[in-house]
């Protein structure tokens, strides 16, 4: 697996041409997210990530899907940080990172990027929190290396092929249509911030999750992301998926959350059902008001939700390897 080429920073200048783009939408974001990011090199194109809480304590991962970023997992950092490290990475393309058009916008880069962080930060204890298509990248590392993962809080997510994908997913894939949608109009994310969640959005927490994708250019990994979901055996990220899928068998005996959105119309509560039975241990807890972005429909919610759970799943006492 290619590994980093330059040191991990904090400073925009470090990041050449990039940080004008950092610098931007920062500025568009505003007080919204008002923590430090850092930056890493991954085969060539500066990833973000956010790395808050104590060096030493036990660690939440929060994995975003599409088209969100970083910002998504806010609450959780402000929420958690004071006892937890809080490590949330934006994907390459996505968020604070690089969005270069000739990347390998694929699941198993997806996974291969996400072990490259957690691999470099040495991170161990781990809870991973993963939302919409984070949840395959995530449990796709988790699969492969269960010795660092204790917990698991999967939220409207999939881990497996066989689901019902959304009429507004298979528009999208639609020969002559997809630059155009997902390119020069952006529907996908600006569908997003209007209808994926059943409160609304601010104005400023509306500009918050657009920031980062103002035009094509910067929605190569929107499309990808769309463009890379397998829906037949022959898709090039099927083998992978599949493997994500007879990974879920390495961590049945993990404490898991489902905390679902039961208002998603793309992963709806049949995608929690599969969960249920595949991971028949886990915990759910529905939200019978709360959309696809769940975090913002119901924060304070979610926010109880996982703090009653973490405490009652405590498993600082227990031995690491």
């Amino acid at each position: 697996m290619t590994t980093t080429s330059a040191p991990d920073s904090t400073d925009l200048a470090a990041l050449g041409p990039h940080a004008a783009t950092v610098q931007s939408i920062l500025q568009a974001v505003g007080p919204e997210l008002p923590y430090q990011p850092h930056f890493r090199s991954f085969r060539g194109a500066w990833g973000a990530y956010l790395d808050e809480g104590p060096r030493d304590a036990p660690v939440l991962l929060c994995v975003h899907g599409n088209p969100t970023w970083s910002f998504f997992y806010r609450a959780v950092v402000e929420a958690f940080a004071d006892r937890f490290r809080v490590v949330v990475p934006d994907h390459i393309g996505m968020g604070l990172s690089e969005k270069p058009a000739d990347f390998d916008y694929t699941l198993e880069t997806r996974i291969q990027g996400l072990q490259d962080l957690v691999e470099h930060l040495d991170l161990q204890r781990v809870t991973l929190i993963a939302h919409d298509w984070g949840g395959a990248i995530g449990l796709g590392l988790a699969g492969r290396q269960p010795e660092r993962f204790e917990r698991l809080v999967l939220s409207n997510t999939a881990a497996f092929p066989g689901g019902q994908a959304h009429s507004l997913i298979r528009l999208a894939r639609l020969p002559g249509l997809h630059q155009l949608l997902m390119g020069r109009l952006g529907l996908f994310e600006k569908i997003t911030v209007k209808h994926a969640t059943r409160r609304g959005l601010t104005p400023a927490v509306r500009r918050a999750y657009l920031a980062p994708f103002p035009g094509p250019r910067e929605r190569v990994a929107v499309k990808a992301f769309v463009r890379d979901i397998p829906l037949q055996d022959s898709h090039p990220s099927m083998k992978t998926l599949r493997g994500v899928e007879t990974g879920l068998q390495r961590l049945q005996d993990l404490p898991t959350l489902l905390l679902w959105g039961e208002k998603d119309w793309v992963f709806t509560p049949a995608f929690r059902e599969q969960f249920e039975r595949r991971l028949p241990q886990a915990t759910s807890v529905p939200l019978p008001d709360a959309g696809h972005l769940l975090w913002e429909d119901e924060r304070n919610t979610c926010v109880q939700t996982l703090r009653d759970w973490l405490q009652h799943t405590d498993v600082s006492a227990a031995p690491h390897p």
